[in-house]
């Protein structure tokens, strides 16, 4: 690359960072042009490109790229003279070309509108509607468990493969068509990450590739956890970047399947969600509700802990740290904490939709 082009992509960078701010005070057009116009496009023929692929392509391209940074910081700053001029040049014309990329690809779709003004419903709610809702859940939980599981003090273990729940998230979320139109998951592109064992560690269950639109899922989590984590990684894929919504549709979408493991999976991913909430507003209460749960539902959010528990390590907060940061810089101020604002979507979409245990 020479290097005008390279102090022209520099240049660029700025531009694009003040750009995209004033894109993002327009989340109508966002919404409109955007994620249900052009990235719709975008998605599909990303996913046919990568999807067929058995392995994760995008996993690949991180390791080539991390590679390509080792070297670059041997070969143009570990040396006895550095000219200063040509790194920054180097680094910022980088940076201009994977923040375009990044923002073209997927990432405006942080700045589309928010999902409960998507689905017209309210994004406020009380302690007594959070309480409603979450007796609900328990109830469900409770009658799937014993439905799943005759002896109240067993966990319910998933009988199928990673690969047999991404298959079956594709009916999933055809059924939940009728609640949100613009959910048509097809093709799929969902795959266990090559770096499952770096991604343990840092403490995450998957993640999107921006740049090939795969769904990249951890290949050592349990398996009672796998639906959610492919639906949340999913309704990435299909526009809805933030954390807390991809929650919300991974809720709905496993709730809704005609699958009762996938059924148990939702709604005890749900029921988390409301259980912490409200014990952040009425500990009381909560500790009072939690102790309604079967036996086996409270063992399987044990296991789950006792996984992330096994492979903790100093470096975990730092990464966590670090995606923070990600999701504050990317039109979620409260960072991590933002995951919260799923429960009110979960309370004001049972509020219209009441839940009918099975």
């Amino acid at each position: 690359m020479q290097s005008k082009t390279k102090l022209y992509l520099t240049i660029l960078l700025p531009v694009q960072v003040i750009l995209i701010k004033i894109i993002s005070f327009f989340p109508e057009i966002i919404e409109r042009l955007y994620s249900n116009g052009i990235f719709v496009y975008i998605s599909k023929i990303l996913r046919y490109v990568f999807g067929w692929i058995p392995f994760s392509f995008g996993d690949i391209l991180y390791s080539v790229l991390i590679i390509m940074l080792i070297r670059f910081i041997i070969l143009k700053i570990f040396r006895k003279k550095v000219i200063w001029k040509e790194v920054l040049l180097d680094i910022g014309a980088t940076l201009s070309i994977v923040y375009a990329s990044f923002h073209i690809l997927w990432g405006m779709n942080y700045y589309r509108l928010p999902l409960h003004e998507i689905l017209k419903i309210d994004d406020q709610y009380t302690e007594q509607e959070l309480i409603k809702v979450t007796e609900a859940l328990i109830t469900e939980a409770n009658a799937l468990h014993k439905k799943l599981e005759s002896n109240d003090s067993l966990s319910i273990k998933m009988p199928y493969s990673k690969e047999e729940i991404f298959q079956k998230t594709i009916p999933a979320y055809d059924q939940l068509n009728d609640i949100i139109p613009e959910l048509n998951y097809h093709p799929k592109s969902i795959k266990k990450s090559i770096l499952s064992i770096p991604l343990t560690y840092m403490g995450f269950s998957g993640y999107l590739n921006p740049i090939t639109n795969e769904a990249q899922i951890n290949g050592l989590i349990l398996n009672y956890k796998a639906p959610t984590t492919s639906c949340h990684e999913e309704a990435h894929q299909l526009g809805f970047a933030k954390e807390n919504e991809a929650n919300f549709i991974a809720a709905l979408t496993t709730m809704n399947y005609t699958d009762d493991y996938f059924n148990y999976s939702g709604t005890t991913f749900a029921l988390k969600f409301c259980i912490n909430d409200l014990y952040l507003r009425n500990e009381e209460k909560a500790i009072c509700l939690i102790e309604e749960l079967r036996p086996g539902i409270r063992k399987n959010y044990r296991e789950v802990n006792e996984f992330w528990e096994s492979y903790e390590n100093p470096l975990e907060p730092i990464f966590k740290s670090t995606y923070d940061s990600y999701l504050k810089a990317n039109n979620q101020p409260n960072g991590i904490d933002t995951y919260s604002y799923v429960v009110a979507l979960l309370v004001n979409y049972y509020k219209i939709n009441p839940l009918a245990s099975k």
